[in-house]
């Protein structure tokens, strides 16, 4: 990691040359704050390269809008992937931004994310201010002002709508942010964009209403979530489609491996779904990936923008995890043969969590069975936009309330269910990402039946912590059997392998796959 990936202050002369190279790397580590003509940009912008001493480095747009600067109409600098510092760190300040981000903020005041972060909001505005330069109410209007900006410029949705959709209370509200922030009217960027995009103008708001959608009452969004390059977005589908659950996710590879992945949400004001198309990005800097949010209420925008963000692991830096493990001889020519693998993450903490318990010791098409066989008996059925996603996974509430004998498993899984399901519904266990991670695998641990795998692969996937590997995984030991190593000495290996063994678990069971594949050309 360089300098600029750590805490405040900022390092001027490592910021500067990141800046004087257009660096694409640092878009979104770090935002530079121009004196002389009050905007901020991106690293890379492209505009010509500001003197030194004319200018200031922040760690989040909200710092450099609170600072009083505008954001560049050149460069955007707000849409960007967010910083890799909040998974990677996972200390108070970055749990407190996965939680502004999610909406906390908006839905239920800065009160509650610092009950949820376990602080006094008093505290939590200070130490937030000290770490990333700006309070929870600045953080989260400047995640409403980047929400509704990227509304504007991609959809067609009426005005006040995304003045609704992207959180904010008031269209009045919306209006005087987008001035402050972009020094431009919500219109008037909407005009340029449509200008500059070559497209045709749309009629007046009140001729012209949400995106047609198959479900009624739902509005269909296309978004476009930025990612870090290079990203192996092939290979992330082709670990989520054969564990895609019926009901509740779909998967389509098309031959050439890349192809989309479509899921239901469940989101706190109602109801949703999100396809997104994937496939690999080999250039360094940053791309888009396409998606498009199904919502029953356009307020739950911005938790599914979030959560779908994390399922991807979007905001993930391929390039210090390459830089710190392609020197290693077992998992060097791994990431050479697939760079910018992420980590699979997930949209539902607690989803995540029964499935794994699920999938203790049988195969991953059991388990897909077995989560299926649970979502028909007791997941919501919904209405959306797709034939094949008809349920929401069903909750620990309802989980909990069953019997060991409810379980077509062994009884002492079907107990390790119940008790899971019952901490996650009395919220003894939270896997929102609010929590510390050592305090939450110790809960996890303490449950019957929860064992350190399990409570590993919880982190990895629900907590997005990068630093997890499985030493006694099965396919981590024929991993490193295929590549000429001896599995008993994984624990040991993997060691050399932090902070990002979580990334190297993924190249090991990538291998597998790539074993697989070569197999099946092989008979053809």
């Amino acid at each position: 990691m360089m300098v600029c990936m750590s805490a405040p202050p900022l390092d001027h002369e490592t910021c500067y040359r990141a800046v004087s190279g257009r660096d694409r790397r640092f878009d979104g580590v770090f935002y530079t704050a121009v004196k002389t003509t009050g905007i901020y940009c991106r690293p890379s912008c492209p505009a010509r390269t500001p003197a030194s001493r004319n200018v200031t480095f922040h760690p989040t747009a909200a710092s450099a809008q609170a600072a009083g600067f505008r954001a560049c109409k050149r460069c955007l600098p707000d849409a960007t992937p967010g910083s890799p510092r909040w998974d990677v760190n996972a200390d108070t300040a970055g749990r407190a931004m996965r939680l502004i981000n999610d909406g906390v903020v908006d839905r239920a005041g800065v009160e509650e994310l610092a009950r949820q972060v376990g602080y006094t909001s008093r505290h939590l505005n200070r130490l937030l201010v000290a770490e990333v330069g700006a309070g929870p109410l600045a953080l989260a209007r400047a995640r409403r002002a980047q929400t509704a900006r990227v509304l504007v410029e991609t959809t067609d949705l009426p005005l006040t709508d995304v003045a609704f959709a992207a959180g904010f209370s008031s269209v009045r509200q919306f209006n005087e942010s987008f001035k402050e922030v972009y020094d431009a009217a919500p219109r008037e960027l909407r005009r340029g964009f449509e200008t500059r995009a070559g497209r045709a103008p749309q009629p007046p708001e009140a001729e012209r209403g949400p995106h047609p959608s198959k479900a009624p009452g739902v509005t269909r969004l296309p978004i476009r979530l930025a990612v870090r390059t290079p990203y192996a977005g092939k290979a992330l589908l082709a670990f989520l489609a054969p564990r895609t659950v019926a009901g509740v996710e779909t998967a389509r590879i098309n031959p050439g491996g890349e192809g989309t992945y479509a899921r239901t949400l469940r989101l706190p004001h109602g109801v949703g779904a999100v396809e997104v198309h994937l496939s690999d990005h080999e250039e360094v800097g940053t791309a888009q990936v396409d998606a498009t949010l199904h919502l029953a209420d356009l307020r739950d925008l911005g938790a599914a923008v979030e959560r779908t963000r994390r399922l991807l692991d979007a905001d993930a830096d391929p390039l210090a995890v390459s830089t710190a493990l392609e020197s290693d001889k077992i998992l060097g020519p791994l990431i050479a043969h697939h760079p910018g693998l992420r980590v699979p993450g997930h949209v539902d903490g607690e989803e995540i969590a029964v499935r794994a318990v699920l999938g203790q010791q049988i195969s991953v098409a059991r388990a897909r069975t077995l989560a299926g066989d649970l979502t028909e008996k007791h997941g919501q059925r919904i209405e959306t936009s797709y034939d094949d996603l008809t349920h929401l996974f069903p909750t620990s509430d309802s989980l909990s309330r069953l019997t060991p004998e409810d379980y077509p498993m062994p009884r002492a899984r079907g107990r390790a269910l119940i008790s899971l399901t019952k901490a996650l519904a009395d919220e003894q266990i939270r896997l929102d990402r609010s929590t510390d991670r050592h305090d939450v695998r110790e809960a996890l641990l303490a449950l019957p039946g929860i064992g350190p795998w399990t409570a590993d692969y919880i982190a990895m996937r629900a907590l997005g912590d990068p630093d997890v590997f499985l030493a006694t995984d099965v396919g981590i030991k024929h991993a490193l059997t295929n590549l000429g190593h001896d599995p008993t000495h994984a624990e040991r290996l993997a060691d050399t392998w932090r902070p990002w063994r979580s990334y190297a678990q993924i190249h090991l069971w990538q291998s597998l796959h790539d074993v697989q594949d070569q197999e099946q050309q092989e008979k053809i």
